[in-house]
């Protein structure tokens, strides 16, 4: 069996590279679907879809994210009769809800359309991925299930499946379909989404399948499922906050525009100016604060069932040391991300976008979000505590400070105000899981990495500015170049002081990962 660390630290790892292929993939599937469907399929497709994440987030239950937990358990217990149970239980429950959901939603599809859609043509792309509903239930039971194994190579092939065969299928059904008119070239690329789910849900069934595990005599899924009533108990206990948390969050996503076009409303600024700005915000700044997020997102997904596990061994020590590599992960992908988010932010805007005026709302945001990148860690182990109504409760009181502080700083101060207002919901957030988990087990944090990477970020960040004004100025570079060459020899400078802090230690972290070479 892999060392607990190792097992820990591969998985991350395991599940960082997916996730960054998955984002080169669907950055090249969005870029050609945009190009061949336009702003009018584009804006269909749009359409279509928000009802699809609240739909899924009902659908499961918050259900994946305690069956990892459970599983960790039960595995560390040796109760594999009891990990077996919970698989069960969760395809049961998801399997009868996401089909009842998704019949309703065939039947019903006319009314939802009328009153949902102010595009006819856009029933057709909301029809299409209609059916995702159960598939993506049962995925997410058995992803669950592999993350509670720690099985976390698994999740990433299925992964990277999923995002190839979607790939394929749009090219093929949007290029097919194209010639009958672009509703239903948005409905193929809708349909593509169906595929490569049931694609990657097959993988995921074939691969439980190979494990072979062996059963006990007389055990069937009907006495799973009459036995079942304390592990659904179990399940729901923190599977309901988990879906509260989503039903706000979606809620939430769909109200925030009106909020914040009100805001700007109360502080003379015109609708459209209103809505360009909402667009500098939401469309340039976020995706480029969201990108270096999917390693403390792959590092939570296997941060729960770790958690979990240490947690059900009654192990301190070991929960103490994985919630530290996670902190220290987080601070060494943030604070290079954010040096260069703040110190670059012009220069990305204008080169990406042709955008410089969304620079300002970059530099303002960069500094606050460095705390997301802890948040989504700090998340994931109240949830390996088992503390999900505690991440339900921190969620909304912090959206509510978020949303008051938007309407407040808004209407004062314009857009830039409404910037300020997110970055205090972050804040917010951030520091209710902190003393959320320092109420629950308490945190034990060696200050002195955190000095030593914040003198690094510094040092990177004066090198970077000094580098990219020699580029530009004394060199005469476009400005492409002079911002490649200044990032990627500030992030040299920042790794090697790294090093020569002592903060990073290569040889340490292949030892812990596991590499051999």
């Amino acid at each position: 069996m892999a060392h607990p660390e190792r097992s820990f630290m591969k998985g991350t790892l395991a599940l960082s590279i997916a996730a960054f292929i998955n984002r080169i993939l669907g950055f090249i599937s969005g870029m050609f679907v945009a190009r061949v469907l336009g702003a009018e399929g584009i804006g269909l497709l749009m359409m279509a879809h928000p009802l699809v994440p609240l739909v899924i987030t009902i659908t499961e239950l918050g259900l994946p994210v305690a069956i990892s937990k459970l599983v960790a358990e039960a595995r560390a217990h040796g109760d594999h009769l009891k990990v077996r149970r919970i698989l069960h239980v969760s395809l049961a429950v998801t399997g009868i809800l996401s089909i009842t959901l998704t019949a309703v939603s065939l039947l019903g599809s006319e009314w939802i359309a009328s009153i949902l859609l102010s595009d006819k043509r856009a029933y057709y792309a909301m029809l299409a991925i209609t059916p995702i509903a159960p598939i993506v239930a049962v995925s997410a039971v058995l992803r669950g299930y592999f993350r509670g194994m720690q099985n976390m190579n698994t999740i990433a092939a299925s992964d990277v499946l999923e995002h190839t065969v979607q790939i394929a299928c749009v090219l093929a059904l949007v290029h097919l379909l194209m010639p009958y008119g672009v509703a239903y070239a948005a409905a193929g690329a809708m349909a593509a989404s169906v595929v490569s789910e049931a694609t990657g849900l097959l993988f995921l069934v074939a691969s439980y399948k190979l494990r072979g595990e062996a059963r006990i005599a007389g055990e069937t899924w009907a006495s799973h499922l009459k036995s079942g009533k304390g592990t659904l108990s179990e399940l729901l206990k923190i599977g309901l906050p988990t879906t509260g948390t989503g039903v706000i969050q979606s809620v939430y996503g769909a109200f925030q525009p009106l909020l914040i076009s009100s805001s700007l409303a109360l502080a003379g600024i015109s609708t459209a100016l209103a809505t360009k700005q909402f667009g500098l915000l939401a469309g340039y700044a976020f995706p480029l604060l969201f990108m270096p997020s999917f390693i403390t997102q792959s590092l939570s997904t296997a941060l729960v069932p770790a958690i979990g596990e240490a947690s059900a061994n009654k192990n301190g020590l070991l929960m103490h040391e994985r919630m530290n590599q996670a902190l220290r992960l987080g601070l060494l992908v943030g604070a290079p991300a954010t040096v260069i988010l703040f110190v670059w932010a012009t220069p990305l805007t204008t080169l990406i976008y042709g955008s410089p005026e969304a620079g300002m709302l970059l530099k303002i945001l960069a500094p606050i979000f460095f705390l997301h990148y802890f948040d989504a860690p700090l998340h994931a182990i109240l949830l390996g505590l088992g503390r999900a109504n505690a991440t339900l409760w921190n969620y909304v009181i912090a959206t509510a400070f978020k949303a008051i502080s938007i309407f407040v700083f808004g209407s004062q101060f314009g857009i830039v105000g409404v910037a300020f207002g997110i970055g205090i919901g972050i804040i917010m957030q951030t520091l209710l899981n902190f003393f959320s988990i320092s109420g629950s087990i308490g945190i034990y944090v060696n200050i002195q990495p955190y000095i030593k990477v914040g003198v690094c970020m510094s040092f990177m960040a004066l090198c970077g500015k000094l580098i990219m004004d020699f580029l530009s100025a004394s060199e005469g570079l476009p400005m492409l170049w002079s911002v490649i060459g200044s990032i990627v020899g500030a992030l040299l400078l920042y790794f090697a002081a790294l090093l020569l802090t002592d903060t990073w230690n290569w040889k340490s972290t292949r030892r812990t990962i596991g590499i051999r070479w």
